[in-house]
């Protein structure tokens, strides 16, 4: 897991303060249990190999899941910003922060915290900071401001906007939104895939897993990924150009 955060001085921990639903956690068992199940019932429609590497990849994202709800954490430290995912911890130095904002959550759904906080580095780079929300603070923006206050005190610097940081921070939003769009088609794919595949278990034909769930998904995912990175950079203003012109992806 690497170093403990804790050695470090840590001067402040945000960690959950909400218990995690319990009907979620059966939700996911069932989903999870139900899958594998589906997967094992019939041994002619897919092979062996198929089979168990579809059987680890759910049971890893169902165990991964779990290690998330239980160790995500958000330290700050005397050294800088450390969070805690499942089975690693990213950090960041104070000379490396270039801003911290707070931006909406996108998809809200009842009951979820309407405002996240982001870490921003020099290098453009955005860095979710765990149960930094309204839905876990009850004084969110009192602690924002605490946090930078903080910040400043440690990086020896005022907050102030640098062209050629938001320059960066532009591209690596293009470049993001690029690969989440591709991951969404290439589910869509995989959705429309798997009903092929059930269309061919019910006429009596070759299913061909691994071309169908594996090879075809992969492919869209990669062809899809190159053209929306294409069509972004083709967007971009040339260097010199005001940072604040935001193309549309």
């Amino acid at each position: 897991m690497g170093e403990d955060v804790h050695e470090r001085g840590v001067e402040r921990e945000y960690g959950r303060r909400r218990r995690i639903r319990g009907g979620w956690l059966a939700f996911m068992g069932l989903a999870v249990g139900n899958s594998v199940y589906q997967m094992n019932r019939d041994p002619n429609v897919f092979g062996d190999g198929t089979r168990l590497v579809i059987d680890a990849l759910l049971l890893w994202l169902f165990v991964w899941a779990l290690l998330t709800s239980w160790r995500q954490r958000t330290f700050v430290t005397a050294d800088g910003i450390a969070v805690r995912g499942a089975v690693r911890i990213r950090r960041r130095s104070w000379h490396d922060i270039y801003d911290i904002r707070v931006e909406p959550r996108r998809n809200q759904r009842s009951g979820d915290s309407q405002w996240l906080t982001f870490l921003y580095g020099n290098d453009g780079r955005r860095l979710l900071l765990p149960h930094v929300d309204d839905g876990q603070l009850p004084e969110f923006g009192a602690e924002i401001d605490d946090l930078r206050e903080t910040a400043a005190r440690h990086r020896g610097m005022a907050w102030e906007r640098r062209p050629e940081v938001e320059e960066r921070i532009r591209r690596q939003s293009g470049h993001r939104k690029a690969w989440e769009r591709a991951t969404s088609g290439a589910l869509f794919v995989l959705l429309a895939m798997f009903l092929v595949t059930l269309w061919r278990i019910a006429t009596g034909r070759d299913t061909e897993p691994l071309l169908l769930l594996v090879c075809v998904p992969l492919g869209a995912f990669a062809l899809l990924a190159a053209l929306l990175h294409w069509r972004w950079e083709s967007q971009v203003p040339p260097p010199g150009s005001d940072f604040r012109a935001q193309p549309r992806l």
